[in-house]
């Protein structure tokens, strides 16, 4: 009985030591990041990482994805790369991290990385607009209308009464020749931005 006695005081002991240890764990890592956040919002993006680094946990999605962010509006794009990766692989189906990675890619120029990217995210998330919207650019601007067209003809059966994605369906409509869609299209979008220049330039050279 004495040594149960004994061994359940020890373990009471260490109970609250790693209780008391823990809260100033937590106490440090939520006043580096309130730092690193103070020191962003004036531009101090040196300090800012610095303050969290102090702290750096590599198994922590919050501090990874903070500092990809980061070192990313400090131009440390590889870095930042490094970082969303790690935020990445510790939350595959986040899907801040993997729109944050997507920044620093495009910075280095990895457009098939990016492009993995979205496909990934639209696996998770079928429906983003935000990704179909982007990927019908990409394919916009690497003159492949035809996948451009399903990417915004996606997002205009989700949101129908959007300006842009009616103007940049319209502007790919245009492209393929299809001049009586595109010109609906430009109406459409006309009439939710009466004053938009791009649906107005559209529907003039239909004129």
């Amino acid at each position: 009985m004495e040594f149960l006695r004994k061994f359940s005081i020890v373990l009471t002991v260490l109970l609250l030591s790693a209780a008391v240890s823990d809260a100033q764990d937590f106490a440090k890592k939520k006043d580096a990041f309130q730092k690193s956040y103070i020191q962003e919002a004036t531009g101090e993006y040196p300090g800012a990482i610095a303050s969290l680094k102090e702290v750096y946990d590599e198994k922590s999605y919050e501090i990874n994805l903070r500092l990809g962010w980061l070192t990313y509006q400090s131009g440390g794009f590889s870095e930042s790369k490094a970082y969303y990766s790690k935020a990445v692989a510790l939350m595959p189906y986040s899907l801040e991290s993997r729109f944050g990675i997507v920044l620093p890619l495009a910075a280095l120029g990895n457009w098939t990385e990016v492009l993995a990217q979205y496909e990934k995210i639209l696996e998770i998330s079928p429906n983003n607009s935000i990704v179909l919207h982007r990927l019908g650019l990409i394919y916009y601007g690497k003159g492949d209308f035809e996948t451009a067209r399903k990417y915004f003809d996606k997002v205009v059966n989700l949101y129908p009464f959007d300006y842009d994605a009616l103007t940049m369906l319209a502007w790919t409509y245009l492209k393929l020749n299809n001049l009586r869609e595109s010109k609906v299209l430009f109406q459409k979008a006309l009439l939710n931005t009466p004053t938009g220049t791009s649906a107005t330039e559209g529907l003039d050279l239909l004129k």
